[in-house]
């Protein structure tokens, strides 16, 4: 069986770029490095979508970790680097929030169009009924056929109860009647689609806060967590999603998906470091096995990786 940190470089290694080549040809032959060496290590790090607050943070502790002869050739730099950059990204790390008096866990996804929430709630039902959890699936993009067909399709993969309406049926009143199936079947969880949407729509948002009031009227305290699910491959502008959806939602975590594409890996860095959002898992490829439990000291391992061997 591959190892946890093979999945996580398997999916990074076709980034268009590998971060870890980029130093080396930034700190490769150099006997001392000055001002300059790390200033282009910080627009080098918001190149690969770290966000300006995290790359700062990391040139300026690598820098500082140099002046005080810590750092002492390349291979420091990335040791110290990997370090660093895992501990940004397990300040927030937490178990997922859990309903009281066995009542279903209800985690609702959120995220613009094309993201991956449909894909990624499939893959999570397959995940913890593998894991021998009870779940029910709530499909609220109602508007879109194909979400309906595939949650229907991970519902019978997953042996997953789905709770689904026809197209243009009032997603909050899907939401409803999921959590009090969930809750009538005794689910373990209750896994929430919701219809894509930008950020700056504002009657989507308004929408959206709608079905959490319709949870919560069902289940008050539910949703247990909101999950923004963030494409890989659009860099900074998860920053301005995560800021809008967060005012409407009330997001707790991120899932970060597409990593086997062309993103360049430092978007759950700037998340993290920015609005203190955990990630929760990655999509790492399109198999159900591709969607894995987040891990920080592998991912900022593989993240940083330079053609040394495992």
């Amino acid at each position: 069986m591959a190892s946890i940190f093979s999945i996580f470089k398997r999916g990074l290694e076709k980034s268009s770029v590998k971060v870890g080549r980029t130093i080396s040809a930034i700190f490769g032959g150099e006997k001392e490095w000055g001002k300059e060496t790390f200033e282009l290590l910080r627009d080098t790090l918001i190149s690969y979508d770290f966000g300006v607050a995290a790359a700062n943070d990391i040139a300026d502790t690598l820098k500082d970790e140099y002046q005080r002869g810590k750092i002492k050739s390349s291979e420091d730099i990335y040791e110290v680097a990997t370090t660093h950059v895992a501990n940004i990204l397990k300040r927030n790390m937490r178990e997922i929030r859990h309903a009281d008096n066995g009542m279903p866990t209800v985690i609702l996804f959120v995220g613009v169009n094309g993201s991956g929430k449909t894909t990624t709630v499939g893959k999570l039902a397959n995940m913890l009924r593998n894991e021998g959890k009870k779940v029910v699936l709530g499909s609220c993009d109602t508007f879109r056929a194909a979400a309906n067909e595939q949650l229907t399709l991970w519902s019978q993969r997953s042996g997953a109860v789905l709770v689904a309406s026809k197209n243009g049926a009032d997603p909050s009143g899907v939401a409803f009647d999921a959590v009090k199936t969930a809750i009538a079947e005794q689910a373990d969880y209750l896994l929430i689609d919701t219809a894509g949407r930008q950020h700056n729509q504002k009657n989507l948002m308004e929408e959206l806060a709608k079905i959490c009031r319709s949870i919560n009227k069902v289940l008050p305290g539910a949703p247990h967590e909101t999950w923004l699910t963030v494409d890989a491959t659009i860099g900074s502008n998860a920053l301005s999603q995560a800021e809008k959806f967060s005012a409407t939602a009330n997001l707790s975590g991120i899932v970060v998906t597409k990593l086997d594409g062309s993103g360049k890996g430092g978007m759950a860095v700037a998340l993290q470091k920015k609005f203190e959002l955990p990630c929760f898992f990655a999509g790492l490829g399109e198999a159900p096995e591709d969607l894995q439990h987040f891990d920080a000291d592998m991912y900022a391992k593989a993240l940083f990786e330079h053609d040394v061997a495992e």
